[in-house]
């Protein structure tokens, strides 16, 4: 059986001068539901990275991303689909954060993230963050 393309997901890792990064709340109904997550979503066709990030965060956060930078690219197979994370670090951004879409949102110290409370595709971003 063939896997279908994976999903390009556009996903930011945002730090404040605190060293605390922005998680969300993903909704009991969606796709890994009920856990914490970086925030971002999928990059539309014909749409750069950079765009689908600031576009994202404007949507869901009502931030506007100063500077960015590639951070890691996770491949991640679920039972029922694949996602390709392509993750960028937000070093610099301008406006307060606010679950636009309904979502709980928080600032959490980098060394309070717990791979168990995010997405299994999540960790890898998680253990990079140990380092920064």
């Amino acid at each position: 059986m063939s896997r279908s393309p994976p999903i390009h997901v556009a996903v930011a890792v945002i730090v404040n001068s605190s060293n605390e990064v922005l998680i969300s709340f993903r909704s009991a109904n969606a796709h890994q539901g009920n856990k914490w997550e970086f925030p971002g979503g999928k990059v539309e066709e014909s749409e750069g990275i950079v765009a689908a990030i600031r576009r994202e965060i404007r949507e869901e956060l009502g931030l506007k991303i100063i500077k960015s930078e590639p951070f890691i690219e996770i491949r991640h197979h679920y039972h029922d689909k694949s996602v390709f994370l392509d993750v960028w670090k937000v070093s610099h951004y301008q406006g307060n954060a606010v679950g636009r879409e309904g979502q709980e949102i928080e600032w959490r110290p980098i060394s309070k993230l717990k791979a168990g409370d995010f997405p299994a595709a999540n960790i890898e971003i998680i253990k990079k963050l140990q380092f920064i």
